[in-house]
């Protein structure tokens, strides 16, 4: 019904010159097809970059997360130029984030957890296959999509289970384009030891093993692995415990051995005997109730995921990114040019009243959730102390 004006919307933003583009972006007929865009995709968009923010950064997000189709990472669909912003538009998950799955219905038992962790290693391998290491996996940057489910339940045993997606790759680098990871950026809580050693370069792609290790400890146990019992909001304790690769597990909670096991390899803070992805995919404990369909193609686009839509021409992409560097920023409004720093450090509103799954928490232990530079963690603790 709506795939003949889908594809004349499409058309007119590629072919429309940008100062076209820019002074139609607030008349009635622009709105009516971004909201039609809006309905055809089942998408949300995610106003971030203003115009005085890192280009580099801004195209190597939006290129990163472009070349990436999977049925575990949120579908890169459009980005278009505002006056004032790069507007991406992606996929929609209806279910929100695992963190708040988490936060809501308590720590997962063993089948749940390893359900969404099966997952999430299908996606960031498949990541890895392409040359993008992510930098910044957390539950936070897990979305769960329920288009698939029959009810919103956490039972994942019935066929109508919810899918786990990957988002956010603001802090992504591709191994042959962009240079070599060596800044200590992240989330401290989820930080590999290497990265907060600052040492220089590292491998992105074992930090974001030791990441998926923390997101799966996280759902078993509903704490964060290394924070020091008598003094959890202490950062400079926790990243003392990373680097010792010290951590526990809450006496309440029952695990296997073999889980146990998986997390041992994965906590390993010698990157050359830390579990690899290719270990985990052959971990007893993983391969448990294995969907057959998470590892049987490295190239997933002919398969439905890709339907609706075709990947943006690389070339425009570039062109939009270039014409970005030309834009004036608003300088005010809700969409200046802090969007950007806003969003990478977590929304400020939002994030302020949110708790991570702990039993308590304040405002110095929320900015544990909140993905930073960690020069950047380590002046704020000087600030509460």
């Amino acid at each position: 019904m709506y795939s003949t004006r889908i594809r004349s919307i499409r058309e007119n933003l590629k072919t429309n010159s940008f100062r076209s583009f820019q002074r139609d972006l607030l008349t009635p007929v622009f709105i009516a097809d971004l909201l039609l865009l809006f309905y055809y995709y089942s998408t949300r968009f995610s106003l971030c970059f203003g115009a005085n923010d890192n280009n580099d950064d801004i195209y190597r997000e939006i290129h990163n997360h472009a070349i990436l189709n999977h049925p575990n990472i949120v579908r890169f669909i459009e980005v278009l130029l505002t006056p004032t912003d790069l507007a991406i538009v992606m996929e929609y998950a209806s279910g929100g984030e695992l963190f708040d799955r988490v936060l809501t219905n308590g720590r997962m038992q063993e089948d749940e957890a390893r359900y969404f962790f099966q997952q999430l290693i299908s996606g960031v391998d498949y990541c890895h296959s392409k040359g993008v290491a992510h930098r910044d996996l957390k539950l936070e940057n897990a979305l769960i999509d329920n288009s698939h489910t029959n009810n919103n339940n956490s039972n994942v045993t019935n066929g109508g289970a919810p899918r786990l997606k990957i988002c956010d790759f603001g802090y992504s680098k591709h191994s042959l384009i962009d240079s070599a990871p060596k800044s200590a950026v992240g989330t401290p809580a989820y930080i590999a030891p290497e990265v907060l050693k600052r040492q220089g370069q590292y491998d992105g792609r074992a930090a974001d093993v030791w990441s998926c290790g923390v997101t799966l400890y996280v759902m078993l146990c509903g704490r964060y692995p290394f924070e020091d019992k008598t003094d959890p909001k202490n950062f400079r304790k926790t990243v003392k415990r990373i680097l010792n690769g010290e951590y526990g597990f809450p006496s309440k909670v029952a695990l296997s051995e073999k889980c146990r096991e998986l997390l041992a390899g994965i906590f390993q803070v010698d990157v050359a005997k830390r579990f690899t992805m290719e270990d985990i995919k052959k971990d007893e404990w993983f391969n448990v109730n294995l969907p057959s369909e998470l590892f049987e193609n490295d190239d997933v686009s002919s398969s439905s995921h890709a339907t609706k839509f075709e990947p943006m021409d690389r070339e425009l992409l570039t062109r939009i990114v270039e014409k970005a560097r030309e834009t004036p920023s608003s300088g005010g409004g809700s969409f200046g040019s802090n969007n950007y720093e806003v969003r990478k450090g977590g929304d400020e509103e939002n994030e302020e009243n949110r708790q991570p799954p702990l039993p308590a928490a304040d405002n110095n232990n929320n900015r544990m959730s909140k993905a930073m530079s960690v020069d950047e963690y380590m002046e704020m603790e000087e600030d509460f102390h």
